[in-house]
């Protein structure tokens, strides 16, 4: 991605650059929106902190649904 954001840079049109690539041009221009200026160091960080935020969110997720399921069996009287 960040490779192909450069060749734009540099002057090669978004149409060869994305045949060469075999994707869409929206793509391309998706991904020049959100990852222009960066470098791979700079990508890579931002996949990983994706990568954590979505299993943060995931393990929330669980402990809600736990933490609602003992509410409800502890507001049930016997």
């Amino acid at each position: 991605m960040v490779a192909a954001i450069k060749e734009h840079e540099a002057g090669k049109t978004a149409a060869d650059i994305c045949r060469g690539l075999g994707v869409h041009q929206a793509t391309f221009y998706n991904w020049k929106k959100k990852y222009s200026g960066m470098d791979n160091q700079e990508l890579r960080r931002l996949k990983e902190l994706e990568e954590e935020n979505r299993r943060l969110k995931h393990m929330y997720a669980k402990l809600a649904l736990d933490n609602k399921i003992l509410k409800d069996v502890l507001s049930k009287k016997f």
